[in-house]
């Protein structure tokens, strides 16, 4: 997955349409949508990010994980208040 065009900042654009003066809301929401954009080009660029976007978009993936449930037979398995026990331990 590649992505191109413009990237150039929302601020600076919204600027030339803005008014002259424009208020503390405008200014917070522009830097939240550059903000944004910037992680979105970030996690695009991560190679890791990248193939596990296109292991999870992969048709055959979604087959695959329908088919995996739980067991309901299966004893050995772990419940879930032992597997936050065990989390939370390892967390310390």
């Amino acid at each position: 997955m590649h992505i191109t065009g413009n990237v150039s900042s929302t601020a600076g654009n919204l600027q030339a349409r803005a008014p002259s003066a424009p208020s503390a809301e405008s200014a917070r929401i522009r830097n939240d949508v550059d903000a944004a954009r910037n992680t979105a080009l970030s996690a695009l660029n991560n190679g890791r990010f990248r193939v596990m976007l296109e292991q999870i978009s992969d048709p055959r993936a979604s087959g695959t994980l329908m088919t995996m449930s739980a067991d309901s037979n299966n004893t050995s398995g772990t419940d879930l208040n032992t597997a936050l026990s065990r989390y939370d331990e390892n967390s310390k």
